[in-house]
């Protein structure tokens, strides 16, 4: 047991056997035990003389004397070495890296001074309207890389009010914007999902020649102030049939079980206005729309405003903006494309965009009975038919017009051809490019993202890949958790923000009953910095009812969009230095969770107020 009297105690030197400790001690403890004895341990303690006792004690106050001028002498020492090292230190630090500080110092002052010049350049931007003016009422359809002021005068690049190439050019600092007006009869879109088949007319420029039945994805009928995609009519209705034909051919019963073939993501290329995408997105499946930009009547304006995805991107010189293997289905009816041109290069970025096993639906008048008698047309259909077997494509079905094609899931077919394209280098192999151009070969052969659309891991389940799946992109299943986490707590906190917003009026068709709640008015969002897709993943999670357009900037220090689009979800790369390709009004809800702290970190950034300005143009009223 311990002794507590001992504590604190420091008699003789520090010795705990000194005399005056052990005469202290037996007297105290004699106290307690008349024979000499200590009472918890039986041991007997010497009591010496008064004489004896004395001269201990002088001699214990002469040492503790010393020991605190030894003391006094180190501390000293130790505070004198301590600020001699402190100076030696400085001086060292300042000798070899006094460059470097001033460099840093000096990087600090510039980088305060450019963020406070765009901090005053967008709050004289809003103070002052008339330094910021309004684009004249014929830009309220502006779209900047298509829209070029020279190509309108000159119509180079048009062809029947068609401009196919995009032309991005940087406009000098010098030149502010301008904010563009909505139309004057502009009203606010109906109710999702009623927008889906009803539109305000004036929301959007279209001229009389549009209104008629045309191809099955641009049928479409006028109520009044309205634009019906959907009627008791058979004629408007037949997409729905046509998408059970597909589903027939691939060997499904009807359109609800393309999930079970591996189908999530579709690419409709020539969409006309999105009928075909809005009936899949009821089964569950995200289709992309792109098309040509066009002055009027445009078909990714309409689509949008319909509150189906879709951008403008063409099949002209470049690839498009999307990895390889981004898509389970590529879909082309009536689109207008010229696949044997070109050399079949056009089928080369449809190959290299499809996932193994994919599937090519191709619907033509080419593809008739009828319309084979014609030689030309013989001609283009053989050329089809053996580009696609060159490119290891099965051909499962022809129903009428329609072709499917199927993707192989085997590399070693491309070894066992006797013709056709070669594969790809790895110099050209590029797995997100940006607007480069078109390769003649065969790419996504290496990926190691190479993985049949039966193999993958069905919707929904696909959109939380296991640990295993996220290595193939660097990532860790503890990095997606934590963003998944981040998400779901933000998408709380900006819906109980927007509550008041999302559950207010809001304009519905003529006779229809408010929609059961929770009903939320985003039909769409642009996250423009997108990481993992964590906030799209979040959106799901929470229940609500859109899409997400997920966009990895060009300058993001990891290109995460492969794994956004394997997780089933739509994205794409994008500069934002750049207008990005969409019309005007066309998204409900701009996310931008760290894109500033990217753009403020490049050497040759884009100007706040512009990109302020782009957000602008892209936001519905």
């Amino acid at each position: 047991m311990s002794r507590p009297l001992l504590r604190g105690l420091s008699g003789g030197g520090g010795r705990l056997s000194g005399g005056g400790a052990r005469s202290l001690l037996c007297k105290e403890y004699f106290q307690y035990s008349p024979q000499g004895k200590d009472s918890r341990n039986g041991n007997c303690y010497e009591v010496r003389s008064p004489a004896s006792a004395g001269a201990a004690a002088s001699t214990s106050r002469s040492r503790k004397g010393m020991a605190f001028l030894l003391i006094k002498i180190g501390l000293a020492l130790i505070v004198v070495l301590a600020f001699f090292g402190s100076l030696y230190w400085s001086i060292s630090i300042v000798a070899t890296s006094r460059v470097d500080i001033l460099r840093g110092h000096r990087r600090l002052q510039e980088q305060l001074f450019t963020d406070l010049s765009e901090i005053g350049e967008l709050y004289l931007g809003i103070a002052k309207p008339k330094e910021l003016e309004f684009c004249p009422p014929e830009l309220e359809n502006y779209v900047p890389c298509y829209n070029m002021s020279a190509h309108l005068d000159s119509g180079d690049s048009y062809v029947d009010g068609v401009e196919y190439e995009r032309q991005c050019i940087r406009e000098s600092a010098n030149v502010q914007g301008c904010l563009i007006l909505p139309p004057m009869n502009y009203r606010i879109p109906l109710r999702w999902p009623t927008g889906t088949d009803f539109i305000w007319k004036d929301n959007v420029k279209i001229t009389g020649q549009e209104f008629t039945l045309g191809s099955l994805t641009k049928r479409m009928m006028v109520e009044d102030e309205h634009i019906s995609f959907r009627s008791d009519s058979l004629m408007i209705n037949g997409v729905e049939d046509y998408s059970h034909q597909i589903a027939e051919m691939i060997g499904l019963r009807s359109g609800s079980n393309f999930n079970k073939a591996g189908v999530r993501n579709v690419l409709d290329i020539g969409c006309g206005f999105g009928s075909f995408g809005a009936y899949l997105f009821s089964k569950q499946l995200l289709t992309m729309c792109i098309a040509n930009y066009e002055v009027s009547g445009s078909q990714v304006q309409v689509t949008l405003e319909r509150g189906i995805p879709a951008m403008i991107a063409s099949f002209t010189s470049k690839q498009l903006p999307y990895p390889h293997l981004s898509f389970d289905m590529v879909h082309c009816a009536q689109c207008g494309i010229d696949w044997e041109t070109k050399d079949g290069v056009f089928l080369l970025e449809v190959d290299r965009l499809l996932r193994p096993g994919g599937f090519f639906v191709w619907t033509s008048t080419v593809n008739t009975q009828r319309s084979l008698r014609d030689k030309e047309n013989r001609k283009k259909w053989m050329f089809m038919h053996d580009f696609a077997e060159n490119l290891c494509w099965d051909m499962l079905s022809q129903q009428d017009e329609t072709i499917v094609w199927k993707k192989t899931s085997k590399k070693k077919c491309y070894n066992s051809r006797k013709s056709g394209p070669d594969i790809c280098g790895k110099s050209q192999d590029t797995e997100s490019p940006y607007y480069n151009q078109l390769r003649p070969c065969v790419g996504g052969t290496r990926s190691r993202r190479w993985i049949s659309i039966e193999s993958r891991t069905p919707w929904p389940s696909r959109a939380q890949l296991n640990s295993t799946e996220l290595s193939v992109y660097g990532v860790h299943s503890e990095d997606i958790f934590e963003d998944s986490m981040k998400w779901k707590s933000g998408v709380q906190n900006y819906w109980s923000l927007l509550s008041p917003l999302i559950f207010s009026d809001h304009p519905k068709r003529p006779g229809d009953e408010d929609p059961s709640p929770p009903f939320n008015m985003q039909r769409n969002v642009l996250d423009m910095n997108a990481q993992f897709g964590g906030f799209n993943a979040a959106l799901l999670d929470a229940g609500k009812s859109l899409w997400v357009m997920n966009v990895v900037p060009t300058i993001a220090a990891a290109n995460y969009l492969p794994l956004i689009l394997d997780r089933g979800f739509l994205g794409v790369r994008h500069d934002w230095c750049e207008a990005f390709p969409t019309y005007p009004r066309t998204y409900d809800m701009v996310h931008a969770d760290g894109l500033l702290s990217l753009e403020t970190r490049q050497k040759h950034k884009c100007s706040l107020l512009k990109l302020f300005l782009e957000v602008d143009r892209i936001l519905r009223p």
